[in-house]
């Protein structure tokens, strides 16, 4: 399924919520969002409905996202339904991790190959400021159960923020150093409650940590390694360096609506459609798919709706 600029859109990004069980400042209102009525969001069997036919226009990888995807009620059965169609090679999951120790193994068992895990401070006290209700203690006991539920390849997304967590940036890249995993940080993007005055480039990572050297790889964020480190760290810089002429993603709200670019307002419904209506529907949406961004750190996105309404 390519788009008009010949990119190959493998991968949807489908979100079931857009409720949240932190406040995190730079995402959230502190009184967080109200909540839907219950026709509003999309039901299980419209999400899996809505990635079967993604599927079937040549979609390969979904991520689950929200808000926060463990609060959403029926999250196992959209999972279960999302592994089971055979043209998905990868079911992945975005979370904040703060109910992973009790959903990790159902997840694991659910279909559910890969977690990324949100976690912008190793130190408690920043940490519940910035998710304003959170614990961080929480997101470590989810990051033990995963790795003991089976969970390999896991991810930390990292949001870099000047005067926030720009002194942890070494803390961080040394779990990369004895860990598994890929540390990842990502720009912040002046997106819903984001602002430009904490952004802070991905190349600060690199001047903090000069022995980092690059380790190949694909996809969108750039990734290095330490000398001797068992993980990766990944910058991912849509403001910086962006890297939308690779872009291979769809993204759908729970709401139900397509859109082809995270940053554009443009969004196609998709819900109430069903065979081949919404495989034409989505076909659409990525025919519509900008050929890049027009948003840097002075102007704020188009996307017209806050982060955790779309799908981080």
């Amino acid at each position: 399924m390519r788009d008009r600029y010949a990119r190959n859109i493998t991968y949807l990004r489908l979100s079931v919520t857009d409720l949240c069980s932190l406040r995190c400042r730079y995402c959230m209102p502190a009184e967080g969002v109200p909540k839907r009525e219950h026709g509003d969001a999309c039901s299980v069997e419209e999400l899996v409905e809505i990635a079967r036919a993604a599927a079937d226009c040549g979609v390969r990888k979904v991520r689950l996202t929200g808000g926060e995807p463990l609060v959403r009620r029926g999250i196992l059965d959209i999972c279960r339904g999302v592994s089971a169609i055979p043209e998905v090679e990868e079911l992945c999951l975005t979370t904040n991790g703060a109910a992973l120790s009790s959903l990790a193994g159902p997840l694991k068992d659910a279909g559910v190959d890969r977690l990324n895990v949100s976690l912008d401070t190793l130190r408690p006290d920043r940490y519940a400021y910035m998710t304003r209700v959170g614990r961080l203690e929480d997101v470590l006991r989810g990051l033990k159960a995963a790795a003991e539920a089976g969970f390999t390849g896991t991810k930390l997304n990292v949001v870099l923020m000047k005067d926030f967590n720009d002194d942890e940036i070494p803390g961080f890249v040394d779990l990369a150093r004895r860990y598994p995993v890929e540390v990842r940080f990502i720009e912040l993007m002046p997106i819903g409650e984001g602002g430009n005055a904490q952004f802070l480039p991905a190349q600060a990572v690199l001047d903090a940590c000069p022995d980092l050297r690059p380790a190949g790889g694909s996809g969108v964020a750039r990734r290095y390694r330490s000398p001797g480190g068992r993980g990766t760290v990944g910058l991912i810089e849509p403001m910086s360096r962006r890297f939308c002429g690779s872009c291979d993603r769809i993204r759908v709200t729970a709401d139900g609506r397509l859109k082809p670019c995270l940053h554009s307002g443009q969004e196609i419904p998709l819900r109430g459609l069903r065979g081949e209506a919404l495989r034409q529907a989505i076909q659409e949406g990525v025919a519509a798919k900008p050929e890049r961004h027009h948003m840097d750190e002075t102007g704020r996105s188009e996307a017209g709706r806050n982060m955790h309404q779309i799908g981080g």
